[in-house]
């Protein structure tokens, strides 16, 4: 982003905060009473087990629970169980449900419930899938008992149960989790301690959640996705304002409580606002990627997909999509992200950033002019500058770049279509993830070869799943170790992905709103008006 371009956001986000939004007409008691939030993007796919979009994934946490969750260390906790059991063999848990345990319809949530749930998580998810390999059989004991019997043990399944962040195992109610994993469910029924206000949805506009009283909170105090989740606000409102001086005015006159990810270029502003604290949501950060499409020339193509990784210069994307304050970002030219336990850099060899290599090693490779199309947000500062570096490095290359630009809600859409780009397909689109939700091969897609049943992009590798499940079965941490670098080397060889940076992100919210769990994202439970 230009300089230009940021004075005006800043000068924007002045006037809008001296004029003032209009203040629609609610009784203060009700305005006490809810939350009003600005999520990081458009609330286009409901089902968070179906996709694996950040926000997505954050809706899904109002509205589900989990079996496990995770602490501030990433411990897996008892969330919806009540406790398990394992046989001496690690070949048998048992897991009871607490009592008393309803969804939103106020059916019971039963074993059965939940078998189905992990059975389709498992069907879409990377770490469900090596789960599933392990598992012989599925077993509901009683109305409150799971019985999961395996083939072999399985060191991590509590870990898998207790997944945060994005594709998490989520319980809902049998007959909607008998839905064909390849097809999002559109009927949110959770147990979570919000229940979805289908009346009051819009997407691009307004998402509402309310209070479900027959929720009973565990009693231990939160942390993370575990532990006692208490709703003090009976409403919870998100509303979408893709313009981020719009968002930011929204928040200096507190018609917003919180606005989950301010653009960087108004940070200086909210800063100076005594009205206003920010945070750093997650220290571990995130990281920004490049997906290439495996399915569809020219990527089909590793040599191709090679020249690609050879032009990348992680600081150009950083600058543009998070400014020049360097505390705020860093690079690493790794697919296993800084402060995780496998993080290498690589080194110049392997990620140059070399406009002049990257056009030789394409013509080496043949290229043969097809139509590149990127696909790319609008409406996500995280992630929208990202894909007009790219187009611009890749024509700088020779490529025959096409930027197609739209709403974020339709990138999440399009990037399931395997066509080719005639078809509506497309050949490059970007994301970013929590340095912690990839850490390992088990939680990792970045790594993970799984082909067609793999994530969008669908890059294929019997010896990247060979690695994944020897890492998991490996006796001891400097096997593990040996194995994950290995991995982590064969996916940015054949540039599975192309890492473009880790970031942090400053959350930004009215001083009268206490208790955001630090380090966690913005889930509305502990969280309360002073």
């Amino acid at each position: 982003m230009s300089l230009h371009r940021r004075h005006l956001l800043a000068a924007g986000a002045a006037a809008l905060a001296a004029a003032g939004p209009a203040r629609p007409a609610v009784a203060q008691n009700t305005r006490a009473a809810t939350l009003r939030m600005v999520p990081q993007a458009n609330l286009s796919v409901l089902d968070p087990v179906f996709t694996t979009a950040t926000v997505t994934g954050n809706h899904g946490f109002c509205v589900f629970d989990t079996l496990y969750g995770v602490d501030a260390e990433f411990r897996p906790r008892p969330q919806m169980a009540e406790g398990h059991e394992v046989s001496a063999d690690g070949l048998t848990w048992r897991i009871r449900l607490r009592e008393g345990l309803r969804f939103h319809d106020n059916t019971p949530v039963r074993a059965a419930d939940c078998i189905a749930s992990l059975r389709r998580w498992c069907a879409r998810e990377p770490f469900g899938q090596l789960l599933a390999r392990a598992v012989a059989e599925w077993q509901a004991a009683d109305d409150r008992t799971l019985l999961i019997r395996l083939h072999r043990p399985f060191p991590l399944l509590l870990d898998a149960l207790a997944k945060p962040d994005a594709s998490v195992p989520f319980i809902m109610p049998e007959r909607l989790a008998q839905t064909d994993p390849s097809r999002g469910v559109t009927e949110m029924v959770g147990s979570g301690p919000y229940r979805f206000v289908a009346a009051e949805f819009n997407s691009g506009s307004r998402v509402v959640y309310e209070r479900f009283d027959g929720y009973v909170p565990r009693q231990e105090p939160p942390a993370w996705t575990s532990g006692g989740k208490v709703a003090h606000f009976r409403r919870i409102e998100w509303h979408i304002l893709p313009d981020p001086a719009t968002a930011a005015a929204a928040l200096q006159a507190g018609e917003v409580d919180w606005w989950e990810r301010p653009h960087p270029d108004l940070q200086p502003l909210l800063a100076r606002s005594r009205d206003i604290r920010r945070e750093v949501s997650d220290p571990t950060g995130r990281m920004a990627v490049l997906r290439m499409n495996n399915l569809q020339p020219p990527f089909d193509d590793v040599r191709i997909r090679r020249a690609v990784r050879l032009s990348v210069a992680q600081e150009d994307y950083m600058r543009a999509s998070r400014g020049d304050d360097r505390s705020d970002w860093a690079v690493g030219r790794s697919l296993w992200p800084r402060h995780t336990p496998y993080f290498e850099d690589l080194g110049e060899a392997m990620m140059p950033g070399d406009l002049d290599r990257a056009r030789a090693a394409l013509r080496e490779a043949g290229y043969a002019g097809q139509r590149v199309v990127v696909i790319n947000p609008t409406d996500f500062p995280d992630i929208g500058p990202l894909g007009h570096v790219t187009a611009d490095r890749l024509k700088r290359i020779g490529m025959n770049v096409e930027l197609a630009e739209s709403d974020w809600g339709t990138v999440v859409q399009r990037r399931a279509n395997r066509e080719p780009v005639e078809r509506g397909g497309w050949s490059i689109l970007h994301t970013t993830g929590g340095a912690t939700a990839w850490a390992n091969p088990a939680t990792s897609f970045l790594v993970r070869g799984q082909g067609a049943q793999g994530w969008f992009g669908w890059w294929g590798s019997s010896r990247a799943e060979e690695l994944a499940e020897a890492w998991l079965n490996a006796p001891d941490e400097g096997r593990q170790r040996a194995l994950a670098s290995e991995l982590g080397r064969l996916a940015l060889d054949e540039a599975a992905f192309v890492p473009l940076g880790q970031f942090v992100i400053r959350t930004a919210f009215r001083r009268d709103i206490t208790g955001i769990l630090a380090g966690s994202s913005p889930y509305p439970w502990n969280v309360r008006r002073s």
